[in-house]
């Protein structure tokens, strides 16, 4: 079953008479889990109105580029980060010259500018038109940059003739467009991943932990499972949703968590610290709810085991990945505990005052001992998919794939 959950996917619709197979592709790619948000030119508008892609999807319609309230939080740009995936269907031949010239003067040419995500188009023209060699000079620049095609099928034409040009139906550009997201990079691997936060228990009903929501740690849990690997995941306490294809272990403490680990790590070729592991536990845990007695109370703490270290220091430990949420001094703070923990990628990044902590988006400093890279402010989902990119071509060229 295909899925795209938790997927932005920003759907243009330019000027040709298959803008109304897009009816049934909004439709398609909400079913399978997708946020779909449409901006459509007015060639589009004048074969399907704006109203009919609200109500489907559920979205305010975004239609010119000198939108004063959009602009005023830099709608386009705002729309093209958002996206984790842009697919202009249809895709007339106007539309794809004006792409590959890299114009930007509508709303839909300036976000394809503007956007990191994958860019994907399905044609849709009379056939003289596609056979033109204009337009194939056009789409063979567009390849040239990347940016993927679907389609065009063959058949019968609104203007009475028949042959290539026609656009796809909707649920075939659903399956590719969810094969942008099945990359295969770690195909044949077995990823262990810890997700969320612990919960240290002071008596039956107190504990300490954090504020980690287990947003990162769930999103590139998934992003592993998209590149084809077996993911296990053990996730602290969280009310998130099981990835597709993630095989889920339920822990509360980081003693449950550092044994859950050490039963499955031997089996493992990736590990990827991104929980919050509480650095200490009450020695002492109350066997009723300590009652309200006195003005102060005290706790007596121990450390837990360090199951980033560990893992690390195993005789064949697998490629291992930990992560640092830094206050202050991020990079120094990251690249000290990569070398005092041995490990292969530190992902570090600034946490506290609304920041990174339960929120839907995040930036990442990623560390080797060679290099780092800055990746810029994105939702998790899309941070996910990156790190993983970058972690399968390390775990690729490394002596333990």
């Amino acid at each position: 079953m295909i899925s795209l959950n938790n997927k932005h996917i920003l759907l243009g619709i330019s000027g040709s008479i298959a803008a109304y197979k897009s009816a049934e592709l909004v439709r398609r790619l909400k079913d399978t889990g997708a946020d779909v948000r449409v901006a459509l030119t007015s060639g589009g508008a004048e074969f399907v109105t704006p109203l009919t892609f609200q109500a489907l999807s559920g979205n305010p319609v975004h239609t010119n580029l000198l939108d004063t309230e959009a602009e005023a939080a830099m709608g386009h740009i705002a729309l093209a980060r958002w996206a984790d995936a842009i697919l202009v269907a249809p895709a007339s031949a106007n539309f794809i010259a004006r792409l590959a010239q890299g114009r930007a003067d509508d709303l839909l040419g300036a976000i394809c500018l503007a956007t990191d995500a994958t860019i994907a188009i399905a044609p849709a023209m009379n056939q003289q038109m596609w056979a033109n060699a204009a337009t194939q000079e056009n789409l063979q620049r567009l390849r040239q940059r990347g940016i993927l095609q679907f389609g065009p099928g063959e058949g019968d034409q609104a203007c009475g003739e028949t042959g290539p040009g026609r656009m796809l139906e909707a649920s075939q550009l659903t399956i590719h467009t969810a094969n942008i997201f099945e990359t295969g990079l770690l195909s044949g691997s077995t990823v262990l991943l810890i997700a969320g936060p612990t919960q240290e228990a002071i008596d039956p009903v107190r504990y300490l932990s954090n504020r980690s929501s287990g947003k990162m740690g769930y999103a590139i849990a998934q992003a592993a499972a998209e590149a084809g690997a077996k993911v296990i995941m053990i996730s602290g306490p969280t009310a998130l949703v099981t990835p597709p294809h993630v095989e889920r272990i339920n822990v509360r403490s980081a003693q449950q968590m550092f044994d859950a680990v050490m039963q499955h790590v031997a089996n493992s070729d990736i590990f990827i610290s991104t929980a919050a592991v509480a650095d200490y536990r009450p020695i002492n845990i109350a066997e009723q709810k300590i009652k309200k007695t006195k003005d102060t109370l005290t706790l007596t703490l121990q450390r837990n085991p360090d199951i980033l270290a560990t893992v690390a220091a195993l005789k064949n430990a697998p490629f291992t990945v930990g992560f640092a949420a830094e206050t202050e001094n991020v990079e120094q703070h990251a690249r000290e505990k990569l070398e005092r923990k041995g490990i292969d990628i530190i992902a570090a990044n600034l946490v506290g005052d609304g920041i990174a902590f339960e929120a839907d988006e995040n930036a990442l400093l990623v560390l080797t001992t060679e290099n780092k890279q800055q990746l810029a402010t994105a939702s998790k989902f899309m941070l996910g998919r990156q790190l993983i990119d970058i972690i399968a071509k390390r775990y690729t060229h490394s002596d333990r794939s």
